[in-house]
């Protein structure tokens, strides 16, 4: 677990609440119960640790990505209220900041899985199941599956692993209806997000999204972020061949510098400080993922 405490910008008319992973969440002085500003922070986390180093410009990424994707999703509603200093987003915060909804978010991470790898490979080769979901004999890493699967976990806190659960707990959980949408919702999104990478040279192998229920619309709604390097698992379809670990658009440069005897690290104490050509290398997959989607230059 890190013990790393992320510092977060003071924003004049807004008051700090929350940090995770990677967002700040903050309330807004006024008193206004239905408002908060959610800020993509340059951080990045790798094997439940918060990491001292940034990457430049991830959040903006992060925050321009999801904004991109919110549009194309129609039909799903969403929590984005503004997203620029016209909307009232604090100037220092512009381009990595959105004022949301606040939402009564449900404690369920919603996973759409497309292809056989992660976690989901791990129990496969245990159990041949996902989720509990039985699949077929003889699938490898990177297979694809057909059709995608619902693969719910329980959120955990900061610095813990998300638990796979199955259908039936999150009935448990948030009931019968609830569960239903939640589970067309997230493969809605995962389907069509699908194909539109796709006609981009990037396959969507698994991604996971988070909803939570809008008291004022009374209607389940899509929050946080949608999409991204940081929720997604992007491969490069020319690239792509079951059987192995395909190359991903995100941390991966991180996570295997960490690994390596390079680094030094022991896995117990708080990882070390990442070299300049990592941080640059993986600030640029982010770009490359942002631009390859959107078809548009990253400023």
């Amino acid at each position: 677990m890190s013990s790393f405490a992320p510092p977060h910008p003071e924003l004049p008319g807004w008051s700090h609440v929350y940090s995770g992973k990677v967002r700040d969440l903050y309330e807004p002085e006024d008193g206004d119960p239905d408002r908060v500003l959610v800020v993509a922070s340059d951080r990045i986390s790798a094997f439940d640790h918060v990491l001292a180093t940034e990457i430049p410009d991830k959040g903006r990424v992060l925050t321009q990505l999801s904004l991109w994707w919110f549009e194309r999703l129609t039909g799903v509603p969403n929590h984005v209220l503004a997203a620029d200093e016209a909307g009232g987003v604090p100037a220092a915060v512009a381009g990595r900041a959105m004022i949301c909804r606040r939402l009564e978010m449900y404690p369920i991470e919603c996973i759409a899985r497309g292809y056989l790898t992660g976690s989901g490979l791990a129990e496969y080769h245990a159990s041949g199941t996902v989720c509990s979901l039985p699949l077929p004999a003889g699938l490898q890493d990177g297979s694809r599956l057909d059709p995608p699967l619902f693969t719910p976990s329980a959120k955990a806190e900061v610095g813990e692993h998300d638990e796979n659960i199955t259908y039936d707990a999150v009935v448990m959980t948030v009931g019968d209806d609830a569960a239903a949408q939640l589970r067309s919702l997230t493969l809605d999104i995962y389907s069509r997000a699908e194909a539109i990478a796709r006609e981009r040279g990037i396959i969507l192998a698994d991604t996971k999204v988070e909803f939570g229920l809008d008291p004022l619309a009374g209607r389940i709604t899509l929050g946080d972020e949608v999409l991204t390097p940081d929720s997604s698992r992007f491969w490069d379809a020319s690239q792509y061949s079951p059987g192995r670990a395909q190359p991903s658009f995100d941390k991966q440069f991180v996570r295997d510098w960490l690994t390596s005897d390079a680094s030094g690290w022991d896995r117990v104490s708080a990882p070390p400080a990442l070299p300049a050509d990592v941080v640059e290398r993986t600030r640029g997959r982010y770009i490359e993922a942002y631009e390859r989607l959107t078809g548009r230059a990253f400023a």
